[in-house]
C-alpha cells in the first residue's frame, strides 16, 4: 500500500517538473526583462508561501508541544505545484 502512495507522489512530482520546464522555455521570448519579471514573481510569490507555511507548522509544533517535522514528499509537491499556478498566472498577467 505505501508503494502505491510513493509512486503518485512522485508522478505529481514529476509531472509537476515538467510542467513547469514547459511552461519556463515557452515564456514570450519578446526580452529578457520580461522573462526575468515573470520568473522572479513567481518565485518571491512561492517563497513567501513556503516560508509561511514552514512559520505555521513551526507554530504548531510549539503549541502542541511535539517535534515532528515536515513531510518532504508532500512539501516538495505542494511548492511545486504553487511555483506552477503562480508561473502560469503572472506568465497570464504580464505576457502575451
Amino acid at each position: 500500500m505505501d508503494w502505491i502512495v510513493i509512486t503518485v507522489l512522485f508522478f505529481i512530482l514529476g509531472l509537476s517538473a515538467i510542467l513547469i520546464i514547459g511552461t519556463l522555455v515557452s515564456l514570450p521570448q519578446v526580452g529578457d526583462e520580461r522573462k526575468n519579471l515573470i520568473k522572479m514573481k513567481a518565485q518571491s510569490y512561492t517563497f513567501a508561501v513556503a516560508m509561511g507555511y514552514v512559520l505555521i507548522q513551526l507554530f504548531k509544533n510549539i503549541y502542541n508541544g511535539s517535534n515532528e517535522g515536515i513531510n518532504p514528499f508532500t512539501f516538495l509537491i505542494t511548492i511545486s505545484i504553487i511555483y506552477l499556478i503562480s508561473l502560469l498566472f503572472f506568465r497570464k498577467k504580464y505576457g502575451s
